[in-house]
């Protein structure tokens, strides 16, 4: 779209040019899902980091307890 200015400083289409530049900045931002991938890769990654921390506390307090009965045993 060529953008002309007339006397009061609209475009050809009646709208100012800083209310179509809005227009412009806010449709872009809607549809641009450029973030949503990285978004998604950030929630697997934490998901993954809480099911590790929790498998190796349950390992751990296991792995604890079997050490203590084997020391106790010698």
């Amino acid at each position: 779209m060529r953008w002309g200015r007339s006397k009061v400083g609209t475009c050809w289409t009646g709208v100012n040019q800083s209310e179509a530049l809005m227009k412009n900045l806010v449709s872009r931002f809607v549809t641009d899902e450029t973030g949503v991938t990285a978004i998604e890769y950030g929630l697997i990654a934490a998901l993954i980091a809480v099911v590790i921390i929790g498998a190796v506390s349950t390992l751990g307090t296991k792995l604890s307890a079997t050490f203590s009965t084997v020391a106790g045993s010698l």
